[in-house]
C-alpha cells in the first residue's frame, strides 16, 4: 500500500476537524463578545468566552482585523444560508422574510464597529462590503418576491432600498437606550404589507 492511505490520513484529518471546530467556537464566541462589548473588546474576553487560550485565537487570526474580517464572513453566511431555509420552514413567506430580517438587525448590530477596527485597511473593507451585498441581496430578493407572489406584500420594493433602510434604521441604537430600531423595522414592514380583503 501506498502512503497516501486513508488510515495513514485520518490523524491530520482528525487535527483539521479540531482546528474546524476551534475556529468556528473563537468566531461564534467573537460575535457574541463584539455585540456587547464592540470589536475592541479584550482577546483574552473572547478567549474566555470560546474557552480555548489566547494562543488558538492567534494560531487562527494573527491580527485584530483577521479576527473582525473573519466574524464578518461568519455572520454574513450564516445569515444567507438562513434566507432559503426559512423560506422552506416558516408558516408564509411574509413570516420568513420577518425572521430573516431579525437575523440581518443582529448581524448589523455585530457588525458595529468595523469599519473602525479595518480603518487602516480600506481595501479589504471595500472587498467585505462588495462580498455583504453579493451574498445578501440575492437572498432578499427571494424572500421579498415570495412575499409579493404570495400576496402578503406589494411589488415594487427593491432589495437594497429594503436592506439600506433597516441598515439606516439600525444606527445609533447603542447611543440611546430609548430608541429600539426594531420598532420602526416592523411598522415599516407592515407598510409594504398588502392590506387583506376580507
Amino acid at each position: 500500500m501506498a502512503t497516501g492511505s486513508p488510515a495513514g490520513d485520518s490523524p491530520s484529518r482528525g487535527k483539521r476537524a479540531d482546528a474546524q471546530r476551534n475556529r468556528q467556537t473563537v468566531l461564534t464566541a467573537a460575535a457574541e463578545v463584539f455585540v456587547t462589548s464592540g470589536v475592541d473588546a479584550p482577546i483574552r474576553q473572547i478567549a474566555a468566552r470560546a474557552g480555548v487560550g489566547m494562543a488558538t485565537i492567534y494560531r487562527h487570526f494573527p491580527t485584530r482585523a483577521d479576527l473582525v474580517t473573519a466574524v464578518y464572513h461568519h455572520q454574513i453566511e450564516a445569515c444567507a444560508e438562513a434566507g432559503p431555509n426559512l423560506l422552506a420552514g416558516a408558516d408564509s413567506p411574509l413570516e420568513a422574510l420577518r425572521q430573516w430580517i431579525d437575523l440581518f438587525v443582529d448581524f448589523l448590530v455585530t457588525k458595529h464597529g468595523l469599519a473602525d477596527a479595518l480603518q487602516s485597511d480600506n481595501d479589504r473593507f471595500a472587498a467585505l462590503h462588495a462580498y455583504f451585498l453579493d451574498r445578501l441581496l440575492p437572498v432578499c430578493a427571494q424572500l421579498l418576491d415570495a412575499a409579493v407572489e404570495s400576496g402578503d406584500i406589494r411589488p415594487g420594493t427593491q432589495p437594497y432600498e429594503l436592506m439600506r433602510g433597516i441598515g439606516n434604521l439600525c444606527i445609533g441604537r447603542d447611543d440611546d437606550p430609548r430608541y429600539d430600531p426594531r420598532r420602526l423595522i416592523a411598522l415599516l414592514l407592515r407598510g409594504l404589507q398588502r392590506p387583506h380583503a376580507s
